[in-house]
């Protein structure tokens, strides 16, 4: 099995933007009336509100970044206001668009991933990003970091669906190790109240073909990704891959993820990462 290790390097994943839409629109394509109506694992949605919601996000993300319209102005001065207003802004896309019949939502979600996946596309990954990624704790990013969230959309809110109906999941390599590598950016700010001893080191693994592992380092003032761990880490937690994207969505308990995950060293310090949060709302 390959070894990646994540963390230290870009996330140039815009082509497989295209690839995993492509394999939403199939799955929305094998859909019964009755599985439209199935419970996900976000509390309040169910399978046509996810599409509904990954419809409304690849258009609005059209609407205001590439064609730079804006409808309405919003001043946004904490943490608190972002979560609001993506609440907000969700359920209203979610309202709007799961009274669409499927095949009309699948002809307008084949129309937006085309035209989403063209757009990221032709971005430069190096420039800078119209949004910043707050989960990461950053107040500017980059295109490159902004697109691979993206990718973390299309493909967690995929999987909720996927797991609802009882289909195949997505988990490949190709496909699923960019969306835990980008997940786990948000680990630094995570820990940015965790003190420890300057130089230690927790390591997280990823179990499964699609996993990896990430070097987590305690620096003077703050937290950082390291190429690799030059002695036995102070601590280490090892996740299943089957529930790594859930832990980090909000979609299984910590206490649960706690009981299916392996840590040795200092408990208190690997159970850390069971509270990363790589979503906004």
């Amino acid at each position: 099995m390959v070894l990646r290790i994540g963390g230290c390097e870009p996330i140039l994943c815009a082509p497989l933007l295209r690839k995993v839409d492509g394999k939403l629109i199939e799955l929305l394509g094998t859909l019964g009336a009755e599985d439209w109506d199935l419970q996900t694992l976000a509390r309040e949605w169910k399978v046509r509100d996810v599409a509904a919601h990954l419809l409304d996000t690849v258009l609005r993300k059209l609407s205001l970044v590439r064609d730079s319209w804006f409808v309405e102005k919003v001043e946004l001065r904490s943490a608190q206001d972002v979560v609001d207003f993506v609440n907000r802004v969700n359920r209203e896309g979610v309202a709007i668009y799961r009274r669409l019949s499927p095949p009309a939502l699948i002809d307008m979600m084949t129309l937006a991933c085309e035209q989403s996946a063209t757009f990221h596309e032709a971005l430069d990954p190096f420039a800078q990003a119209a949004f910043n990624v707050s989960w990461a704790g950053e107040e500017t990013s980059l295109n490159w970091f902004d697109t691979a969230r993206e990718l973390t959309e299309r493909w967690h809110h995929q999987q909720q669906i996927r797991l609802a109906t009882a289909r195949a999941g997505i988990m490949t390599p190709e496909l699923y190790f960019p969306v835990l590598d980008c997940f786990a950016r948000g680990l630094p700010y995570s820990f940015r109240d965790v003190h420890r001893r300057e130089g230690t080191t927790l390591e997280l693994e990823i179990l499964g073909e699609c996993g990896g592992r990430w070097w987590l380092s305690r620096g003077a003032e703050s937290w950082r990704f390291v190429g690799s761990a030059s002695r036995e880490p102070d601590a280490r937690i090892a996740i299943p891959e089957e529930i790594a994207w859930r832990v980090f969505t909000r979609g299984i308990a910590r206490d649960a993820a706690a009981a299916q995950s392996e840590i040795t060293g200092d408990r208190e310090l690997a159970e850390r990462v069971l509270q990363l949060t790589a979503i906004v709302a």
